[in-house]
C-alpha cells in the first residue's frame, strides 16, 4: 500500500485534509489511512481527481489542415496516437473518450494501455464516426444514408467494440465545402443511431454546430452534444429538460483563431471566425437553464495539443463558469458522461487516478496547470 501524506484533497466533494491510500490501482482509503508500504510526502500540496477529456482524436496532432491526414497511413497515425496518449497522461489527463479515428485505432490504443504496452490514461473510444455521404470527416467516418444504412453503421462499431457511438448532427469548421450550422443527418437517421445503440447500452455522441441539427439530436435521445456553438436559449431549455450533456471544446475554436495566419485552411478560418462569436452566448444559456457540461477538448485538431489539455478548464472559467464548476465538469461529470463510476473522486473504492497540484484548482483553474505528480490507475507517471 502507498500513501499520500499530509496533503489536501479536492474534488467535486469538497476540500479536506486527508491522507489518501493506494493498492491495487484503486484509492483503498481517504482519511486515517495507517501506515503504509511507501508513503510519498505531499504537505501543502492538493490531490485531486485525474482530468477526464470526453472529447479527442488521438490520430491527429494540432498541424493547421488536417486534411493532410488523409495521405497517411494507419501505421502514421498510430504513432501519433502513442505519442499523444503520452502527453496526455503526464498532462494530468487519466481517462480521454476518443470521437474518431481511423478504423480499430482508437479502440486497439486503449487496449495497448490497458494491458501495459503503452502509457496513457484509460481509452474509450467509438471506433468510426457515422456521418452522411460526404459529410464533415467523411474522410475518416463511416458514410451512411437513410435510417437502415445509419442503424447497420452503428452496428457496425459496436461489432468492433465501441464504447459510444458518435455521429456529425451538422456541418463542420475543418471540412471543406461543410457548412457549419446545417443539419446533416437526419432526425429519423438520428433516432436509428440512438435505437441500435440503445439496444446495447452504449451511450451516443453528436458533433452539432447549428440549432437545428442540435435540436434534432436531442429529440432523438442523444447522450451528449458536442460543441453546440449556436445553441440558444431554446436549444439550452431542451438539453436540460432531456439531460442531455453539453461538452463545449472551448480549446478548438480558440487555437484555430487565435492562430490565423499559421497555415489554417481559409475556408476553416472564415466559419471559426463566425463561431467562435456566437459561442460566448451558449455558455450563457446553458448555465442559465442547468445543462450538465463535461470537459472535452477536440485534442488534435488544429494547435489544440493533447499536452495543453489543461487549458480548456481556464477557457471554461473565462466564459463564465467558477473553478469548482470547471473542476466538477472534468471530473465527476465527465466520468458520469462516459459512464464510469469509479472515476472523478478522491473517494474509496475509486480507481487511483490522481494528480498532486500546487495550488487549488477549486480556487484557480490554472492550478491544473504542470502538475508535481499523476497516478493513473496507482502507477505513478510522473
Amino acid at each position: 500500500m502507498h500513501v499520500l501524506t499530509n496533503g489536501t484533497v479536492v474534488d467535486a466533494d469538497g476540500v479536506r485534509e486527508a491522507d489518501v491510500a493506494i493498492e491495487d490501482g484503486e484509492i483503498v482509503a481517504v482519511g486515517d489511512t495507517g501506515r503504509g508500504d511507501t508513503t510519498t510526502d505531499v504537505g501543502g500540496k492538493f490531490v485531486a481527481p485525474g482530468l477526464v477529456d470526453s472529447h479527442v482524436h488521438l490520430m491527429m496532432d494540432g498541424r493547421p489542415d488536417v486534411s493532410t491526414a488523409q495521405g497517411e497511413s494507419d501505421f502514421d497515425h498510430s504513432y501519433i496516437a502513442a505519442a499523444n496518449l503520452r502527453k496526455a497522461v503526464e498532462a494530468g489527463v487519466t481517462t480521454v473518450r476518443d470521437l474518431g479515428a481511423t478504423g480499430t485505432l482508437a479502440l486497439d490504443a486503449g487496449r495497448a494501455v490497458a494491458e501495459g504496452r503503452l502509457d496513457g490514461p484509460r481509452v474509450l473510444a467509438c471506433a468510426k464516426n457515422v456521418v452522411m455521404t460526404g459529410g464533415h470527416g467523411h474522410w475518416f467516418g463511416r458514410e451512411a444514408d437513410g435510417p437502415n444504412e445509419v442503424r447497420k453503421a452503428v452496428r457496425e462499431q459496436l461489432k468492433r467494440g465501441a464504447d459510444v457511438v458518435k455521429c456529425m448532427a451538422t456541418g463542420g469548421v475543418l471540412t471543406e465545402g461543410a457548412q457549419t450550422g446545417a443539419p446533416e443527418l437526419t432526425y429519423e437517421e438520428l433516432a436509428a443511431l440512438v435505437d441500435a445503440a440503445d439496444a446495447k447500452g452504449v451511450p451516443t455522441a453528436a458533433h452539432a454546430h447549428g440549432k437545428d441539427g442540435l435540436l434534432n439530436a436531442v429529440d432523438a435521445g442523444i447522450t451528449s452534444i458536442e460543441h453546440g456553438t449556436f445553441m440558444d436559449r431554446e436549444a439550452a431549455e431542451a438539453m436540460a429538460a432531456e439531460g442531455t450533456y453539453w461538452v463545449p471544446t472551448a480549446a478548438a475554436l480558440r487555437n484555430i483563431v487565435e492562430n490565423p495566419d499559421a497555415g489554417i485552411p481559409k475556408s476553416a478560418m472564415e466559419k471559426a471566425d463566425e463561431a467562435a462569436e456566437a459561442f460566448v452566448s451558449s455558455f450563457e444559456h446553458a448555465e442559465a437553464a442547468g445543462v450538465d457540461i463535461a470537459m472535452g477538448t477536440d485534442a488534435g485538431t488544429p494547435f489544440n495539443y493533447f499536452d495543453n489539455i489543461a487549458d480548456e478548464l481556464a477557457y471554461m472559467v473565462e466564459y463564465g463558469l467558477s473553478p469548482e464548476a470547471a473542476l466538477e465538469a472534468a471530473t465527476v461529470t465527465a466520468a458520469e458522461l462516459c459512464g464510469l463510476d469509479d472515476t472523478g473522486r478522491v473517494a474509496e473504492d475509486y480507481r487511483a487516478d490522481l494528480v498532486v497540484l500546487d495550488g487549488n484548482p477549486a480556487e484557480d483553474a490554472d492550478a491544473w496547470q504542470r502538475p508535481e505528480a499523476v497516478f493513473a490507475a496507482g502507477d505513478r507517471v510522473v
